[in-house]
């Protein structure tokens, strides 16, 4: 017998059916992707192993079970057994700026509960992030928060961060409002590719002004727009409140009324004691730094 065919039919037996075993596994899989590998167990054994409407099962169905269901059963259990006997191992996912101004306070505070964390770090977007999420090839996901995430994920939201300008300390710009106002953005406009949340966010904000400023340079990192701004190529887009706007060479304009970018942690199923560690560590250092900002909306 095929084994994940095997703990298929174990989550179809345990939840009473097909669609409510989608919804609680621990894993991502679709639904039809269920039906055809629990049917080609049905093949394989040569006997039907549940009724679909309304869902029972059958004898062989019930004799299947009762002799899978101590496995299965025990198995994560087992696996977090063995877990706390090594060091804890955390596979964490976040975006550029995360990973490099924020989460390594965050993980030395981590440290003084697991003094033997071992940690993977990876770099990308939501959607990337959701799918190794749903694919536990992560643990959890720290990103700019641009679509509602799949109903199988978990959220928190940490804070909002708001779109800036950035100008050279020289610029005789004092305020966004004085660009709305003009005919045509002269200034070169640097920001992150289209493609980006930020971005994204600060286009709709133009359209709403009747602004055209199309990008003059794009950056591949916020921490390249600051440079660029700070080597005066033009006007640059970022997020404030955060550590890499800073440069004796640049200032900040606030841009009022532009979306901001929501910030938030992501995760499937129960959060495991590490992670919810992480989310609590999070939690504490948005508060502490950004206490007029700070969120706790977990969904």
């Amino acid at each position: 017998m095929n084994i994940h065919h095997l703990e298929l039919f174990y989550y179809v037996a345990r939840h009473g059916g097909i669609s409510r075993a989608v919804r609680n596994m621990p894993y991502g899989i679709q639904q039809p992707a269920v039906s055809s590998q629990v049917l080609l167990l049905e093949e394989d054994l040569g006997v039907k192993l549940f009724e679909r409407q309304p869902f029972k099962l059958t004898s062989e169905g019930e004799e299947l079970y009762a002799f899978i269901r101590p496995f299965f059963d025990n198995l994560f259990p087992m696996a977090e057994k063995l877990r706390r006997k090594s060091a804890p191992f955390l596979r964490i996912g976040a975006s550029e700026l995360v990973l490099r101004d924020y989460l390594p306070t965050v993980v030395e505070r981590l440290r003084a509960h697991e003094p033997k964390l071992r940690l993977s770090l990876r770099s990308g977007f939501q959607g990337e992030m959701e799918k190794w999420l749903l694919d536990r090839e992560i643990d959890l996901a720290i990103v700019p928060l641009e679509n509602k995430p799949p109903a199988r994920l978990r959220c928190l939201h940490l804070l909002p961060l708001p779109l800036v300008l950035l100008v050279h300390r020289k610029s005789k710009l004092k305020s966004a409002e004085t660009l709305w106002a003009q005919e045509t953005v002269e200034e070169p406009l640097i920001c992150l590719p289209l493609t980006e949340p930020m971005t994204k966010n600060f286009r709709k904000g133009l359209e709403h002004h009747r602004v055209d400023w199309p990008h003059a340079i794009e950056a591949s990192s916020m921490g390249l727009v600051t440079r660029y701004v700070a080597n005066g190529y033009g006007i640059g887009v970022s997020l404030g409140q955060t550590e890499v706007v800073k440069h004796p060479d640049v200032r900040v304009l606030p841009l009022a009324g532009f979306e901001p970018i929501e910030m938030a942690a992501l995760w499937s199923g129960e959060a495991s004691p590490i992670v919810q560690v992480v989310l609590d560590e999070a939690g504490r250092y948005v508060r502490q730094h950004w206490p007029d900002l700070a969120v706790a909306d977990q969904a």
